[in-house]
């Protein structure tokens, strides 16, 4: 018998995906204003992506479906670790920032791959 559905608010994937878009939205404040509708809106925008397809998720009506955007989700954070990386070549993050970021986005990854592990 499955265990009754709590909301995705339980999920702690979803909410160590929520303390990194937040970190991600401070850190790129201050990022050049010539940024603003390229790589600051990218890393947003796909950082963003993370715990909404977790959350949409958990609210579809099957653990297939669930999966699905799980697997959404693990993509996005694959693109933020990436435009992180980009980030760190154009010396708009350090290595201490960059370091920081890529263990929180490690430990999203590591849960939502074992969410996807739970449900299959």
């Amino acid at each position: 018998m499955m265990p009754e559905r709590r909301s995705y608010f339980d999920l702690i994937a979803w909410q160590k995906a929520m303390e990194l878009v937040a970190e991600i939205y401070r850190v790129t404040k201050n990022w050049p204003k010539e940024e603003a509708f390229g790589l600051t809106s990218q890393l947003r925008r796909a950082a963003v992506s993370i715990p909404s397809n977790v959350a949409e998720g958990h609210g579809r009506t099957g653990p297939k479906e669930f999966v699905h955007h799980l697997s959404i989700a693990h993509g996005s954070l694959c693109e933020a670790e990436t435009q992180l990386l980009i980030a760190r070549q154009l010396e708009y993050i350090d290595d201490a920032v960059l370091e920081r970021l890529l263990q929180q986005t490690s430990e999203v990854g590591r849960l939502t791959q074992g969410l996807i592990r739970s449900l299959r």
